[in-house]
């Protein structure tokens, strides 16, 4: 059997709803040559009746089932399976343009440098998307380069997972998925950049995320917002912060002191809290001092900035450049 370049990777439990839209969307690619591993995690709702049945009208798909053990180990089992030089990921509740993998696919062939290639995508139905959800989406899309994904990697996901098309010999390098109790796709963009992958995003919409309240990132407690800080208190200790007992959080609100708890489990202490409302400024939080934007200066401790209020951290780095403080050497964004 000829070996596909693309292999698209579906794990999916009960779609049956939305699942044939999202099949249309993969006939109807302009890029013909991939195959599709679709696991079906114990579905009970005419799911895997639905793929039976495509597949039996297409040879390039391809069916297996798991028995319900969940998403990480569905994609470890479908990625055993994925044939494809590329592995393409996509959900059965979610719709790609018909230029999504002739685009994907030009670009890593003309690119090889790049191991992870995402592209814009855009949520639908736009009556179900909700503001933090529009702003979520604007400010993944202006990640387009390397180095912009980079700066920002801590602040958010940079990657919607099913928009994404890998190199299989980077997910295969990288140990594929890990169930840590935090969101499998971030825990994998992580270890890839540690590993010096490149990543890169095309600037057309061609992946279309489905807004509904079932949607994984909405029920799953892998996706909440301390599962999220974890995970990356997690990266930070083995990165930015190895070797680090104590750090600066910018920010003494109530993001700073939920990133003091994840920063204690990791054994990194907060030494001093940096904020600019004059009502905190002079007072001890937790045992540690508060200090102003004035009495910091490069003395090389590390600063964490935890202010997610919009438009603080584009102010945050107008100040750090103004005091010499390097972004990635002193001080991160996380949020």
């Amino acid at each position: 059997m000829k070996q596909p370049k693309i292999s698209v990777l579906m794990p999916l439990r009960n779609e049956a709803k939305h699942l044939p839209l999202a099949l249309t969307s993969l006939f109807r690619q302009t890029e013909t040559d991939w195959e599709l591993v679709a696991v079906d995690d114990g579905s009970h709702d005419g799911t895997e009746g639905l793929l039976r049945a495509a597949a039996g009208l297409d040879p390039r798909i391809r069916v297996t089932r798991n028995r319900g053990e969940g998403l990480v180990a569905a994609l470890n089992h479908g990625l055993a399976l994925c044939r494809g030089g590329l592995v393409a990921r996509m959900d059965g509740d979610d719709v790609s343009h018909p230029w999504r993998f002739a685009r994907q696919l030009a670009c890593l062939e003309g690119h090889p440098e790049l191991g992870l290639l995402a592209c814009n995508f855009r949520h639908f139905p736009r009556r179900e998307v909700g503001l933090g959800m529009q702003h979520y989406e604007s400010w993944q899309n202006g990640l387009l380069t390397h180095e912009a994904i980079m700066r920002d990697l801590y602040v958010e996901s940079p990657f919607v997972h099913p928009s994404v098309m890998v190199r299989q010999q980077v997910l295969v390098a990288a140990g594929g998925y890990r169930e840590r109790g935090w969101p499998e796709d971030y825990d994998l963009w992580l270890r890839l950049a540690a590993a010096g992958v490149r990543f890169a995003r095309l600037p057309e919409v061609l992946f279309f995320w489905r807004e509904h309240p079932r949607r994984y990132t909405r029920t799953a407690k892998q996706c909440s917002a301390q599962a999220f800080r974890a995970c990356k208190a997690h990266h930070l200790r083995h990165g930015f912060l190895a070797g680090v007992n104590a750090v600066t959080l910018a920010g003494a609100g109530a993001e700073g002191r939920a990133w003091r708890q994840v920063l204690a489990a990791e054994g990194v202490a907060v030494e001093r809290w940096l904020d600019v409302d004059p009502r905190k400024i002079g007072r001890e939080l937790h045992g540690a001092p508060v200090v102003s934007p004035e009495q910091v200066r490069r003395d090389g401790r590390k600063i964490l900035v935890t202010v997610g209020t919009r438009g603080a951290r584009a102010a945050l780095r107008q100040w750090a450049a103004r005091v010499g403080l390097a972004e990635g050497r002193d001080y991160l964004c996380v949020t």
